[in-house]
């Protein structure tokens, strides 16, 4: 990778992730509770985090991935931090793993472009 395409990969990234990162304090000021389809995935997600796993609303048709990970990434967070109540699988901390999926799909974006290019590169010559 040149140095031009990883300054404005690093460019890209972080004005993405400042949008995203606005975007959600202000969407989370505005809208404090479960909107659209969070009254459905919220409820799930929290019966996830208090270990009821067995537990699905059959109005949800997605697999259970995120609410999965969601957990993985907010228990061992919660434990760490000390966090304790209502704020470990709240609607804002749950939109929060979001964001940071958000962040995560971009740089897989990024990989594939990557991928293609170069192989585009190797067929051209």
């Amino acid at each position: 990778m040149e140095r031009s395409e990883a300054y404005g990969f690093s460019g890209a990234m972080s004005g993405a992730f400042l949008l995203s990162c606005l975007l959600f304090a202000a969407i989370s000021r505005r809208q404090r509770g479960p909107y659209m389809d969070e009254v459905f995935h919220v409820p799930q997600a929290q019966a996830y985090c208090h270990g009821r796993f067995l537990q699905w609303d059959p109005m949800i048709t997605t697999l259970p991935g995120l609410y999965l990970v969601s957990v993985g990434v907010v228990k061992p967070a919660a434990w760490l931090l000390g966090w304790t109540g209502s704020v470990v699988c709240s609607v804002g901390m749950l939109r929060f793993i979001n964001l940071l999926f958000s962040a995560g799909n971009f740089y897989l974006l990024y990989l594939l472009l990557f991928k293609i290019h170069q192989k585009n590169k190797v067929w051209s010559k």
